[in-house]
């Protein structure tokens, strides 16, 4: 064999064996590349299922703190409301008293007897 045609062969073969290794890489590359795009939509999968259970925990956090709010606001009203009462309350207790002392007082002036007896421990 002429050494061109022999030269010719051993190129042929290296150039058909680098393309198979090109090609068993190239394979290889693309799968590490499937199996980091499953595990990022893994992650995604797991990072929007967090995103709704905080979404789910901070709504119902909210909730909670509006019912609290609205609660203590109703205590608040209902505290005025028996402040206004007792108020009230202790203004006709004090009215009460005031018009029983008059009473009595002009009880005590119709009533010669108490009149005398005023009299008497004054004389």
């Amino acid at each position: 064999m002429e050494t061109w045609l022999i030269i010719l062969l051993v190129l042929v073969a290296l150039v058909v064996v680098a393309l198979v290794l090109l090609r068993a890489t190239k394979g290889k590359r693309e799968h590490r590349a499937d199996s980091k795009r499953q595990e990022a939509r893994q992650l995604r999968g797991e990072a929007q299922v967090r995103s709704a259970q905080f979404e789910r925990e901070n709504a119902a956090a909210d909730e909670q703190a509006a019912r609290a709010r609205r609660e203590r606001a109703e205590a608040e009203e209902r505290a005025a409301q028996l402040e206004r009462e007792s108020e009230a309350r202790a203004a006709r207790a004090h009215e009460d008293r005031r018009a029983a002392e008059e009473r009595l007082r002009r009880a005590d002036k119709l009533d010669p007897d108490t009149w005398s007896e005023v009299t008497a421990t004054i004389a």
